[in-house]
């Protein structure tokens, strides 16, 4: 048995169109009686089980006419299945037929007459060729002439065999011409996003390494048109750039390098801000004029990442009118803006040592916390600030040092040989190791009096007289008992400090070593406590002689700067500096180790410092259950401690926007700066990120697949 629907010329073709309209889903019929009680009934029941509403002609016997209600039927139904038994003939009609002719044969019961697919698609006056228009006309009735369905096939060039070429041509998919348009497209866009890509990867090696994009001769006869043709040496891109590039899309304008450095450097920056999310910061800031003479401030934010990581992240330089404070208050405003940060955010600032920024009553700082009294200003290493902050001061350093060692190598306080009495500077100290601020006082103690003379020309040659003034009380607080005194007991006790600290950082120290080099360090400084006081007092005694500085007489009363003497408590000078000063201390630092170190402390015992207490925290979790702890560990963290950062961004802007480059507009320079600096941020951002960011910017004749 075999089914089949009605042929293309039937009527029922028109209700197929508008299935809506129809009464009947399916309209049944069969043709052998042998079907009606088994094949057909069966499916005409299972029809009527799934909600199929079908008709099924049952009642029309072979020969008769067909009557106005069944075509009616016919034309009332969507599809027509037609069953078959096997050599049952429909009129004249052989089921068999099918068999030899199934590509282009069709039987229309209604009209019980063959028809050709091909022909009746692609009709032809052929005259009688191939049986004439028998087989797309009124159709083919003449069953006892089977052959002549073999002649209408006819030859290779028969009219039948050209009109199933063209119907095969249309039935083409791949031939179709929307499918041309479509492939070739296809083929564009790929393309398009090939040449995109190399552009792209040629700009980030252009920004990661601060070079420019082309030279001054662009011209394309040229072997060497500047460092943007980076990408030719690939084969496949070479294909896509330039000349060859689809529908003369070459994206190396300057404008479209503009626009995609912008977008390097926006996602860049959005990383950064994403990172810092709803965190505490603080910003550093400082100015300095570029090649062109142009006043830039450039701004860093300090902030704690989530892994407990202090980071300095540089977001953009200002071009600044002028450098008074109301100006720098108003580009941070904007920079601020730009990136979406809140001013209510801020914890901290940092800034050089000009008027304009820290003054205390017009300056940056003051502006800022007027609006943010939170914003905490922390000034650090004052004197090495003030001593080395130019080069030409401390090269002033360098001279009177050498002077030093001079001189004391002639009178027998220094001994020579080899490695001894190399160049000492004065060394900064670090934000959280105790180990830089045990340097700091080495070296203030080894070239005390380099440092005097160096601040006695400051107070006397200084370019302001807030520099003069500072020299000055820098130089007089200096060269007091006070300070003598404090630097050497510091440095007494930060020398046992240091050398746990030193054992400490070894990668092969254990938990039980570590301990047992705690106990030892308390055991000393217990024994500095008992025994150490006069061998303070000789070691300072000594040093105020030899820098001409009075030394207090301990049996005598201890005035208190700026208070009266009726006012002032009654101690001695032994009192206050052997009980108030140097036993407070040292049980402070004791109570201090032993609070860290003990038994329920053991895994925060290897910390360097409080940057190792924010990351160990997190690794433990414990930030979140001591929140409050964790938080005043971040604001600690927050506070700047020296503009470095900044200081680089100077060094990177002047290598960047050089003497060839110096008509590099504002923005263009932030966008590569951004990128340059924060280059390993810019590294984890994916070219499909720039691409898709690039491509919605603007309207581009170019479109991504």
């Amino acid at each position: 048995m075999a089914s089949s629907s009605s042929s293309r010329p039937s009527s029922s073709l028109s209700s197929m169109n508008n299935p809506r309209n129809n009464k009947y889903d399916v309209f049944l019929s069969f043709r052998g009686e042998e079907t009606r009680d088994s094949f057909t009934s069966h499916l005409y029941s299972a029809l009527c089980e799934t909600n199929i509403e079908t008709f099924i002609d049952d009642q029309l016997v072979r020969g008769n006419e067909i009557s106005q209600s069944l075509l009616d039927a016919i034309e009332a139904s969507s599809i027509s299945v037609i069953v078959f038994s096997e050599g049952c003939k429909v009129g004249g009609f052989v089921r068999s037929w099918f068999d030899n002719y199934l590509d282009w044969l069709e039987y229309s019961i209604v009209k019980d007459a063959a028809f050709c697919l091909y022909c009746y698609v692609f009709r032809e006056e052929n005259g009688s060729q191939g049986a004439g228009p028998c087989f797309t006309g009124e159709g083919f009735r003449n069953w006892k002439k089977k052959e002549m369905l073999r002649q209408h096939v006819g030859g290779v060039n028969s009219a039948h065999n050209i009109a199933r070429r063209r119907c095969e041509s249309l039935m083409n998919q791949k031939a179709h011409v929307a499918t041309f348009f479509f492939n070739h497209s296809k083929k564009i866009k790929r393309e398009y996003r090939l040449c995109l890509t190399a552009v792209i990867d040629c700009i980030r090696f252009l920004l990661r390494q601060g070079l420019a994009f082309r030279g001054n001769n662009k011209s394309q006869s040229l072997d060497n048109r500047g460092n943007f043709l980076l990408a030719n040496h690939n084969e496949e891109i070479k294909g896509v750039i330039f000349n060859n590039a689809p529908a003369n899309l070459q994206m190396t304008s300057p404008d479209i390098q503009k626009q995609i450095v912008s977008v390097c450097s926006a996602e860049t920056s959005r990383a950064i801000i994403k990172e810092i999310g709803d965190s505490l910061f603080s910003v550093m800031i400082d100015e300095s004029r570029d090649i062109s003479t142009k006043e830039q401030m450039a701004v860093v934010l300090r902030y704690v990442d989530k892994r407990g990581h202090v980071v300095e992240r540089f977001i953009g330089i200002e071009h600044v009118i002028d450098t008074k404070a109301v100006s720098l208050k108003a580009s941070l405003d904007i920079v601020f803006a730009r990136h979406g940060l809140s001013m209510s955010r801020l914890r901290g600032q940092g800034y050089d040592g000009a008027s304009n920024m820290q003054g205390g009553l017009n300056g940056l700082k003051t502006l800022i916390l007027k609006e943010n009294e939170s914003a905490y200003y922390i000034h650090f290493a004052k004197v090495s600030n003030i001593v080395a902050a130019s080069s030409k001061r401390y090269d002033i350093l360098k001279e009177k040092h050498v002077v030093a060692v001079i001189e004391a190598l002639k009178t027998g306080e220094l001994k020579s040989g080899q490695g001894m009495n190399q160049e000492i500077t004065l060394k900064r100290s670090g934000d959280t190791r105790w180990s830089s601020h045990y340097g700091t006082l080495i070296s203030i103690i080894t070239i005390f009096s380099s440092i005097i003379d160096v601040l006695e020309i400051i107070a006397n040659d200084a370019s302001n007289s807030e520099q003069r003034f500072e020299a000055n009380s820098t130089l007089k607080f200096m060269q007091t008992f006070d300070f003598v005194f404090t630097l050497y007991l510091m440095k007494n006790i930060l020398g046992f400090a240091n050398e746990l600290s030193q054992a400490l950082q070894r990668k092969d120290q254990d938990i039980v070593n570590s301990m047992k080099l705690v106990s030892i360090c308390k055991l000393g400084l217990q024994r500095m406590r008992k025994h150490g006081w006069n061998s303070l007092l000789i070691q300072v005694s000594s040093f105020c002689e030899k820098h001409f500085i009075s030394v207090h007489v301990m049996e005598t009363m201890f005035l208190t700067p700026g208070r009266s003497r009726r006012r002032a408590q009654e101690i001695t000078n032994m009192h206050h500096y052997r009980i108030d000063l140097f036993c407070a201390i040292l049980d402070m630092q004791l109570q201090e180790l032993n609070s860290r170190f003990n038994e329920s402390s053991v895994e925060f015992s290897e910390l360097n410092g409080i940057g190792d207490l924010a990351q160990k925290m997190v690794e433990t979790n414990k930030h979140k259950v001591f929140s409050l702890v964790y938080l005043l560990v971040t604001l600690a963290l927050l506070l700047p401690v020296a503009t470095a950062t900044v200081e680089r961004v100077f060094s990177a802007m002047n290598y960047v926007k050089n003497r060839l480059r110096s008509r590099m507009g504002d923005e263009w320079l932030n966008d590569n700066l951004v990128v340059y600096i924060e280059k390993d941020v810019f590294d984890c951002i994916d070219n499909e990120i720039i691409l898709q960011h690039f491509q919605h910017m603007k309207s581009h004749r170019g479109i991504l697949d």
